[in-house]
């Protein structure tokens, strides 16, 4: 495949821009270990595991949350 510029995917049909996203997303899933993790994500999840360690019971789990969203 060759180079795309941003016109020529501006005038993709929007089902191939997505499918071309859903590539590129895949193409980078697939060496995780490559993608730096910035410092404040680790940071903002130690913080927020620190608060679950202090309060387990608090909260909602995902699913409950996922089903109060979509209804």
């Amino acid at each position: 495949m060759g180079s795309l510029s941003a016109t020529e995917i501006a005038e993709m049909p929007i089902q191939q821009r997505i499918q071309l996203v859903e590539n590129i997303w895949d193409s980078i899933s697939e060496l995780p270990e490559s993608v730096e993790i910035p410092e404040w994500h680790k940071e903002e999840l130690e913080k927020r595991m620190q608060e679950y360690y202090k309060n387990p019971n608090e909260g909602s789990p995902w699913s409950e949350v996922k089903l109060s969203i979509m209804g």
